[in-house]
């Protein structure tokens, strides 16, 4: 796994996970365009991405800590991100 595609509270999140096969983690994917990576659509779509189209590069998903280290070792993945739920600054 390249941690360094990993921002720190995934990197975190990924440590609490108990089964490392199932897809438990929301995630933001940020790919990079280049023009060897041709396998990157197939790949995304068959880790359970949706919507994956050409010139989009931004992907949300749910994935298993396993998609995950295989995503974080391809080249034209630029970054991995766990999303996390907002909260209300002020509520009453």
């Amino acid at each position: 796994m390249n941690y360094q595609k990993l921002d720190s509270a995934l990197a975190v999140a990924l440590n609490d996970v108990d089964n490392p096969q199932e897809p438990s983690l929301n995630v933001f994917i940020q790919t990079q365009p280049d023009g060897n990576s041709t396998d990157a659509p197939a790949m995304l779509e068959n880790l359970g991405v949706a919507d994956v189209t050409p010139g989009k590069d931004i992907f949300t998903a749910t994935l298993s800590p396993n998609a995950i280290s295989q995503l974080s070792e391809q080249p034209w993945v630029q970054y991995i991100k766990l999303s996390q739920k907002m909260r209300l600054l002020n509520r009453r």
